[in-house]
């Protein structure tokens, strides 16, 4: 994984706020796990803070040139999640088609070391399979590996 940026974590580990730091300035970035009605089943949220609201947009575009950083910064809170909720199954999708494409990229190139400690599925055609590289997903679905998959 490339350089990363520092990452606070809520009381629990469901939030996660870093800074990103570029010709746009510093933007505030959140990494939110919400579980879902199916106990166990994560949604991985991220995108930037709105200051007014302190809330999380998902669709605003920062192009602050540290892409790679922002997105191995994302993938380190996912070991921290999974540190406090390791049975967790972690549901992550962009908010646009380019956004998902850009998760898909960014795994792809990380693949054996993402592989070395995460179970990683992708959805394509209504199924989740083994993620391969060149195949385009509609979400994501990992799991801690170190894990035994029963419940």
């Amino acid at each position: 994984m490339t350089d990363r940026y520092t990452a606070n974590a809520s009381a629990g580990a469901t939030t996660f706020e870093f800074v990103s730091e570029g010709p746009k300035g510093k933007v505030t970035k959140i990494v939110r796990y919400t579980e879902s009605h199916l106990k166990g089943l994560y949604n991985m949220g991220f995108g930037d803070k709105d200051e007014l609201t302190n809330y999380l947009s998902d669709t605003s575009v920062t192009n602050n040139g540290d892409s790679q950083k922002v997105l191995a910064t994302v993938a380190a809170t996912l070991y921290v999640f999974t540190d406090e909720y390791p049975a967790a199954l972690i549901v992550a999708t962009g908010s646009t088609e380019a956004r998902t494409r850009l998760y898909r990229m960014g795994i792809a190139n990380n693949l054996e070391a993402i592989e070395r400690d995460f179970i990683v599925l992708g959805l394509t055609a209504g199924e989740w399979q083994p993620f391969q590289r060149g195949v385009t997903y509609g979400a994501f679905l990992v799991r801690r590996k170190s894990l035994s998959l029963q419940p």
